[in-house]
C-alpha cells in the first residue's frame, strides 16, 4: 500500500525558496526519539474483484514544553489508520512518536518555526517505523511520501505567509 496523506499533498505546487528557508534561521537541537505506541492489527477486510482501497491515514501533533527547562520541548506525532462501517479498511495501525528538542528559540514566532522545523526532522523516522512495522507483520508494507517542507496545513500557512 502506498499511504497518500491527505495533509501532506499541496496540488503538485513547488516550494518556493522563501517556503524553504523560513525554518533555517531556528536553532534546533534533536536530544532524542522515542516509539510512544505501535499497534497493527489486520482486519478481515476483502477487496472485492481486485479493488482497491484508500487508506487515508490521519496525522496529528502535540507539542508540550518541559516545565523545568524553557529550552527543552517535545512534538509527538502520531498516524492512524482506522477501519469503520463507513470506511472499511484492512488493517488498523497506530504509531505515535515523540522527539525531544531543544531550542534558543525566544520568541512567539521563532518557537511556532522550532516546531515546524522538529516535525519536519521527526517525520523520517515516524515513515520509517510505519513501514519497519507494516512489513514484520508480514503485511503489504506501507511507504510514507518523502516529505520536504511543512507536514500540516498551519505550518504550510506560516510557510507562506499567508492569512487565512
Amino acid at each position: 500500500y502506498i499511504a497518500q496523506p491527505q495533509a501532506v499533498l499541496r496540488g503538485g505546487k513547488r516550494k518556493s525558496a522563501q517556503e524553504l528557508n523560513f525554518m533555517q534561521n531556528v536553532n534546533l537541537i534533536l536530544k532524542g526519539i522515542r516509539a510512544d505506541e505501535m499497534s497493527f492489527k489486520l482486519n478481515g477486510v476483502r477487496l472485492q474483484n481486485g479493488g482497491k482501497v484508500s487508506l487515508a491515514p490521519t496525522f496529528s501533533r502535540r507539542v508540550r514544553h518541559a516545565a523545568e527547562n524553557d529550552k527543552l520541548f517535545f512534538v509527538s506525532l502520531t498516524v492512524k489508520i482506522e477501519n469503520t462501517p463507513e470506511a472499511p479498511k484492512p488493517i488498523d495501525l497506530l504509531v505515535t512518536m515523540t522527539g525531544i528538542f531543544e531550542t534558543d528559540a525566544a520568541d512567539d514566532d521563532t518557537r511556532k518555526e522550532a516546531v515546524v522545523r522538529a516535525t519536519s526532522l521527526l517525520y523520517p523516522y515516524l515513515r520509517s517505523a510505519i513501514t519497519n512495522l507494516t512489513t514484520t507483520a508480514l503485511a503489504a508494507p506501507i511507504v510514507l511520501p518523502v516529505m520536504n517542507g511543512a507536514l500540516f496545513p498551519e505550518d504550510r500557512e506560516k510557510a507562506d505567509k499567508t492569512v487565512s
